[in-house]
């Protein structure tokens, strides 16, 4: 009996021993998963996905067939969030979560936002009802092989931004854009009358935008007039000027930046002001 339940409690202990042991053990994910985040416009978008390698494989025909319906990456479904309202592909998709799938084929995939988040990737049971949006782009080839199925956020402007998705040598791509003139017009209005600290991010906008340039030069005037010393300010003072085809000004706006910065001790603003006079005396 005592034999018994001596074996009984090495039984035990190998058991937790091996439960502790296997608590322990951690090895790498076949497919890591990753996020990332780019701001696009006045807000961000975000990329949840799995990443699987291609591991001496033939990626696109096989392991993901040309005509099915793929989770596009590995484990649950790829999710992408924006964090305001977009055109993707010209097309209006409302600030939110869509999961990402897509159909490869040889000549064209079809790229589908997905309403419902909880279907990850049993795409058995995907149901066409629940998209929010379908297009069609063109795969193009990549020369250098990509071995890790890889999501970019690429080409971002001020207002747009390409979502590239890269895997063995085939790259597809689809355009995100934000309409983001009209809200910053809005907040411009409705914020310089009372603030004046937004003058010279008003006047920046203007100029940077091709918009009233007098306006623009009003308000970088009011900007300089609460902060004499600014030599940014006096330096977009001297862009605006040039803009308006004011030469005269414009140099003498530079020159200014140039005794300004000289002593703040900002080398980068007097080669900055020395560049625009030479480029503006031609």
């Amino acid at each position: 009996m005592l034999q018994k339940l001596k074996t009984i409690s090495a039984a035990v202990a190998l058991t937790l021993a091996s439960t502790a042991i296997s608590a322990q053990l951690k090895v790498p994910a076949p497919s890591p998963s990753q996020t990332i985040k780019q701001a696009v416009g006045l807000s961000d978008i975000t990329i949840d996905y799995s990443r699987p390698g291609i591991k001496g494989r033939t990626v696109y025909g096989d392991i993901v067939p040309f005509g099915k319906v793929w989770r596009t990456g590995a484990n649950s479904a790829t999710k992408i969030t924006f964090g305001e309202d977009v055109k993707v592909e010209g097309n209006a998709v409302t600030a939110g979560t869509y999961a990402l799938y897509t159909t490869p084929n040889k000549e064209s995939w079809e790229i589908m936002l997905y309403k419902d988040l909880t279907l990850g990737g049993n795409v058995a049971d995907y149901k066409k009802e629940s998209e929010l949006l379908r297009f069609v782009v063109k795969p193009k080839p990549l020369n250098d092989k990509v071995e890790t199925f890889t999501i970019d956020i690429a080409d971002v402007t001020s207002n747009s931004a390409n979502i590239e998705l890269n895997w063995e040598k085939t790259r597809v791509s689809f355009n995100v854009t934000a309409d983001i003139d009209t809200k910053i017009m809005k907040s411009i209005d409705a914020t310089v009358v009372n603030d004046n600290r937004p003058y010279f991010q008003a006047a920046s906008y203007y100029y940077d935008n091709n918009k009233d340039m007098a306006k623009a030069s009003e308000w970088i005037d009011k900007g300089i007039a609460t902060n004499p010393k600014a030599f940014w300010m006096v330096m977009l003072k001297a862009k605006i000027q040039a803009k308006q085809n004011d030469k005269k000004g414009a140099l003498a706006s530079a020159d200014q930046v140039i005794v300004l910065a000289t002593e703040a001790k900002n080398d980068d603003y007097v080669a900055m002001a020395k560049k625009f006079i030479a480029e503006n005396k031609k």
